[in-house]
């Protein structure tokens, strides 16, 4: 699912969920700026999938369209099917990389990132009956899954046998800062080829 479609599936959801909502607050969701969200909703607009009312003056309603209400079920369809597709991706990889690489270690994985790929990585280190030894991201509100979210800097504090970078973008740069502070590339495991 490219970026488009999944940009129209979350600004059609913010829609469908609150009709009241303001430019502003819809492009926080959308993490855009201001006037690319208007160019946004003109767009939709264009496509026939929302309806604009004047509610005052300075305020907008946006009402999804029968169409809109169409386009929104499709992309939420496509949106399932590649996430399933990607979980099935990311766990065929996994499978094949973790499993040799922990051959003759005490299968120890502590993971780097808090995010929704994380939660992913974990059900799949847990799956495999590994040893999950911890969890290094940015600080949070709160644990991960139970788990206390360390910065990495502190990594020397867990013994792990192999650090799971838990992203779904580009590792390399993720790579070339984990090397940075002293961790071994061979120890180090990306959740896509």
């Amino acid at each position: 699912m490219d970026i488009e479609a999944r940009r129209n599936l979350q600004a059609l959801q913010a829609i469908a969920d609150d009709a009241l909502i303001t430019q502003r607050t819809l492009a926080g969701k959308l993490g855009i700026a201001l006037g690319l969200t208007n160019l946004y909703l003109r767009r939709l607009v264009r496509k026939g999938y929302v309806k604009c009312v004047n509610v005052q003056a300075n305020r907008l309603r946006y009402l999804l369209t029968p169409t809109g209400l169409a386009e929104k079920t499709r992309l939420t369809y496509e949106f399932m099917d590649y996430s399933l597709q990607l979980y099935g991706q990311v766990r065929r990889h996994l499978r094949a990389v973790l499993a040799p690489a922990m051959q003759g270690t005490r299968g120890q994985i502590a993971m780097y990132g808090t995010g929704e790929a994380a939660e992913l990585a974990y059900l799949l280190i847990t799956e495999l009956g590994l040893e999950f030894v911890g969890v290094f991201g940015p600080p949070m509100s709160g644990p991960f899954l139970g788990h206390h979210v360390r910065p990495i800097e502190r990594h020397e504090e867990v013994p792990f046998d192999l650090l799971l970078i838990a992203s779904l973008d580009r590792a390399d740069p993720i790579v070339e800062q984990l090397t940075g502070l002293g961790i071994a590339r061979e120890r180090l495991v990306t959740l896509r080829q």
